[in-house]
């Protein structure tokens, strides 16, 4: 129902920055949460951040609180991740999606989501 394209990754050092963006298309809800997940081979998914349809709540994963910032735009049907201070355990495949759940309810949600079709990320040493 809904489409959701991530662009923006590629291949960076350890400490620069990126940012992600993703598109949402098609039957979009804007009372919806969009967030971002990522997934390094081998690994189980881990959740990242979410921000809430008023683009004010959010909630972001321990392992990049701190250097990593979700935003949306509404009028775009966009959501943003700011990634500073990359380092190596970085390196996966980041996923953008969408659910009704709030933020704070992402790390334990973990059916219903519509997700995009990643871009990756790969930093090096």
């Amino acid at each position: 129902q809904v489409q959701l394209v991530e662009s923006g990754g590629g291949l960076v050092q350890a400490g620069d920055s990126l940012r992600l963006s993703c598109a949402a298309s098609g039957r979009t809800f804007s009372n919806y949460a969009m967030g971002w997940f990522r997934q390094g081979a081998g690994k189980e998914r881990d959740f990242l951040a979410a921000v809430h349809w008023d683009g004010v709540s959010s909630y972001y994963g321990d392992s990049v609180k701190g250097r990593f910032t979700a935003s949306r735009d509404n009028v775009k049907n966009t959501v943003y991740l700011q990634m500073n201070s990359l380092k190596p355990e970085d390196t996966a495949v980041y996923y953008c999606a969408t659910h009704r759940a709030p933020p704070v309810a992402w790390p334990t949600v973990k059916n219903g989501y519509d997700w995009g079709q990643g871009t990756q990320v790969t930093v090096s040493s």
